[in-house]
């Protein structure tokens, strides 16, 4: 033997022994694979095989168990639709199914919160021992539900990516040991079986709803079928229904309609004893027009309402269907025949339907069917259905008792018809004067609307659609011109205030007649309103045609007029405009240059006209302007206020003081308190101007005081325009309650005329402001004509007589009206001032009438003017 032999030979030995060992893992991992692969072949035949997903659950866990250990096995299902969680196959040595064990809980809620919802959510194979199995409960991820085990093992089911159940083994033993091979094992199963199990879910799913779609559909011809059966009976009820209609619209008489209805009845139930009961109201009498019975009988004769069966179902309005033993029960409890048995034929009726009939929602009769035999048997739907007829057939015979009714009603409607005609031929007549009268209405209607009710002629809407028209013919015929006349009547306020509106009136009529006289006929006069005239020249040739007729109508004006029993003299002023072809130029553009000019012929001194030019136009801006420079002043705080005393005339006593406002233009001078108020009613800042004096006074009145004593009193004539609106009260009594002055040493005086257009706001007003203490007083007094009624209940304390009145005492009648104001004021207890007294004269015939106090030049006493440096000086009034 040589050398080294033997080792080289035991290193053989060892190398086939370990070709030997691997060879014999390889047979193992084969023998394994073989299983496994046999197992899945199984399982794809149970997925074949198996009818249900029961069956196939039971197989895949049998042919598991011959794999790895799985006494301990469920299966999970997820629902992805309603996402709720089953158990379809559940097997464990411990635990009974967790319905059982959880009783109280909802399966699904239970298996969310336990391992396996743990592997459903994060789709994730899991094994887990029972050290792992406490963690993830402390970590608040599961809850510890079931019997605690050694290991546990959860594959997810995925089907398109989509985790649709979980298979699970658990084990509580020591011998039972899981790892990676059973873990991978079972993700394959699960792998092969995903697919299977959707399929078998689906299929009984199918079979399920093919199991409630047969249903539905035997259901529905069930349905079908009876509502073919059911609609056989309502076309043939709807057939007799349309035989009841077409009877109830037809001609036929009375003796063929009733049969025919029977005949119809016929059709549906039978009616071999039918009669038809109706009732007479008014002598309450029963009869029966329509009669038919097997026993031959003849119809009943009509009777008065007794208590038989047709009038029992009269009296309670409702369908019966009685037999023989329910007819004698009521004929025993007395309910019928009870006063008259004789009415009692019933003992051979084996059956009795009636039915109350209705016209117009009240009892109107009866239906009757009987039977005589049983071969003819009513039941309830017979009832049901002979009481739906006979609405219709009550409807029917309504009708033909309407139609006969109508036809009674026609022929004595022929004869009225006749009377009638007569009698509208009659009205007719008396329609149509009616109709002329209306329509001369209507014209007068539409003439007082375009005309001055005072002197008839044009209105402003009248003459303004005339002007339009004129300038629309200038444009057209640019050789054509036209001119406006503006007239305005000069002193026509003192004839009113001093003659009264009664001769005011008269004397407008007489200017219109006159103003007639100077124009002519196609020329246009109208009045605007007040003493405002206009006068269209329609169609001149050149502007001296305008002047002329101004000069006509200053000259006719100025004839005096006769107005109470004494000449009055009286004046116009006159603006003129002529037409332009300027096709800015429109009728309230014209109007408005005669307005202008108008104005311009008032300053002038009045009683004569002017055309409106260049220079016209420029005053009329200039007074605009002054205007402007107006509101300034009062903004600037430029308008000087002094105070004019009320004293008595004998100049002993001073009363009050009257502030006078007046203001230093830059270019115009010194412009008074007459003209500052007319400014400020031009500018409708009347209110502007009172506050401004008020609160000018009320600025100085502490330097007043110092100067002219504490009890020192104020008149403050006011303009109504503050007691117009709820706002201005409120605002001058808040400027009251804020002046230092006392409330008790305050008079106001609104003016008479004022008061006397508007005493419903000037009554309220005066209470207002008595109650807080101011005095009230009426100034211009003689101008508006207050009632003396009027002045009885007012809570006024004072009475100023208007200047005019004052300075226009000429006669013995001037002098009997003012005497007759002061005995006023001396009755009513009133002070009674004059305003306005500036000659010797008028005191002198004043004080004579009784008057012992007032204000004005005559009086030497000089005025207090109030400084911007809050004190007082005084100056020669």
């Amino acid at each position: 033997m040589e050398k080294g032999a033997f080792p080289n030979h035991s290193n053989n030995i060892e190398h086939l022994q370990r070709r030997v060992s691997r060879l014999r893992r390889l047979a193992t991992k084969y023998k394994r694979a073989e299983i496994i692969q046999n197992a899945l072949l199984e399982i794809s035949n149970i997925a074949t095989q198996a009818i249900s997903l029961d069956a196939f659950y039971k197989g895949v866990h049998s042919h598991l168990q011959s794999l790895i250990h799985a006494d301990n096995f469920f299966i999970a299902s997820f629902d992805n639709q309603t996402g709720t969680i089953s158990l379809p196959f559940f097997a464990d040595e411990k635990d009974p199914h967790p319905s059982e064990l959880y009783p109280d809980e909802e399966i699904s809620s239970l298996l969310e919160r336990g391992i396996t919802g743990y592997v459903l959510k994060t789709g994730e194979p899991l094994f887990c021992n029972e050290r792992r199995f406490n963690e993830l409960v402390e970590e608040g991820k599961i809850d510890g539900l079931g019997s605690p085990c050694l290991q546990w093992l959860g594959v997810p089911i995925k089907h398109n990516n989509h985790v649709s159940g979980v298979l699970v083994v658990q084990s509580y033993s020591d011998d039972i040991i899981y790892g990676e091979l059973e873990l991978e094992l079972m993700g394959f199963i699960c792998h092969h079986i995903s697919g299977v199990m959707e399929r078998l879910r689906h299929n009984e799913e199918l079979e399920i709803a093919i199991i409630e779609r047969t249903k539905e559909l035997s259901e529905a011809y069930d349905k079908v079928k009876l509502e073919v059966t059911e609609r056989v009976k309502a076309e043939k009820l709807q057939k007799s229904l349309f035989q009841i209609a077409d009877l109830s619209a037809s001609d036929v008489t009375q003796a063929e309609f009733y049969p025919q209805i029977h005949q119809v009845i016929s059709q549906l139930l039978p009616a071999d004893n039918c009669f038809i009961a109706l009732v007479h109201k008014p002598s309450q009498t029963l009869s029966f027009p329509f009669y038919v019975s097997q026993m031959n009988a003849e119809a009943p004769k009509p009777r008065a309402l007794k208590d038989g069966l047709t009038e029992y179902i009269l009296k309670h309005q409702q369908p019966l269907l009685l037999n023989q033993q329910d007819i004698k029960r009521m004929i025993t409890a007395g309910e019928i025949y009870g006063s008259n048995p004789d009415l009692n034929h019933t003992q051979t009726m084996k059956q009795w339907i009636g039915i109350p009939l209705f016209i117009h929602g009240e009892i109107a009769g009866g239906l009757t069917i009987y039977s005589l035999t049983d071969k003819n048997s009513f039941a309830t739907k017979d009832l049901e259905l002979l009481t739906f007829v006979s609405q219709h057939i009550a409807n029917a015979i309504e009708r033909k008792l309407a139609a006969e009714q109508l036809k009674r009603s026609y022929e004595q409607l022929e004869d009225k018809v006749e009377k009638r005609t007569k009698a509208i031929a009659e009205i007719n007549d008396n329609l149509q004067r009616q109709i002329m009268q209306r329509k001369k209405i209507e014209a007068q209607l539409v003439y007082d609307a375009k005309h001055d009710n005072l002197t008839g002629l044009p209105n402003r809407s009248f003459f303004m659609e005339r002007l339009s028209q004129a300038i629309k013919h200038v444009r057209r015929h640019q050789n054509e011109q036209f001119s406006l006349l503006f007239i305005d009547l000069d002193g026509f306020k003192q004839i009113n205030d001093t003659l009264g509106h009664l001769e005011g009136d008269r004397f407008l009529i007489e200017t219109s007649t006159r103003l007639k006289m100077c124009i002519r006929d196609n020329d246009t006069l109208a009045r605007l309103g007040g003493d405002e005239f206009v006068i269209l020249l329609d169609s001149i040739h050149q502007h001296r045609d305008a002047e002329d007729v101004c000069e006509r109508i200053l000259q006719a004006i100025a004839e005096p007029y006769t107005l109470a029993q004494q000449q009055v003299i009286s004046g116009a002023s006159i603006g003129v405009a002529y037409s332009s072809v300027n096709t800015s130029d429109n009728s309230e553009s014209v109007l408005r240059n005669a307005d202008t000019a108008m104005y311009q012929a008032k300053s002038k001194g009045k009683g004569c006209y002017v055309v409106f030019d260049q220079k016209t136009e420029y005053s009329f801006n200039q007074r605009i302007a002054l205007e402007q420079d107006f509101l300034h002043a009062l903004e600037r705080n430029e308008i000087i206020v002094e105070l004019t005393p009320i004293v008595t005339f004998d100049q002993s006593h001073i009363l009050a003081y009257e502030p006078v406002s007046y203001w230093h233009h830059p270019s115009e001078g010194k412009i008074d308190n007459h003209q500052l108020k007319a400014l400020a009613e031009q500018t409708q800042s009347m209110m502007m101007l009172d506050d401004y004096i008020f609160k000018y006074i009320d600025q100085h009145y502490q330097a007043l005081a110092n100067g002219l004593g504490d009890n020192i009193h104020f008149h403050i004539p006011l303009s109504s325009q503050h007691i117009k609106h709820k706002y201005g009260l409120r605002s001058l009594k808040n400027t009251i309650k804020r002046s230092r002055i006392c409330a008790t040493k305050l008079w106001v005086f609104f003016h008479e005329k004022s008061f006397v257009q508007d005493s419903t706001n000037h009554i309220g007003a005066f209470e207002s402001l008595t109650e807080m203490g101011v005095n009230i007083g009426i100034n211009g007094y003689g101008t508006g004509y207050s009632s003396l009624s009027s002045l009885s209940f007012l809570p006024i304390k004072a009475l100023k007589l208007d200047a005019d009145v004052s300075q226009h005492l000429l006669n013995e009648k001037q002098l009997q009206l003012a005497k007759a104001y002061q005995l006023i004021a001396q009755t009513l207890g009133f002070d009674m001032y004059a305003e306005g007294i500036n000659t010797s004269e008028q005191k002198q015939s004043l004080s004579k009438l009784g008057y012992s106090q007032g204000q004005g030049n005559v009086f030497s006493i000089v005025n207090i003017v109030l400084t911007d440096h809050n004190d007082v000086k005084e100056a020669v009034s």
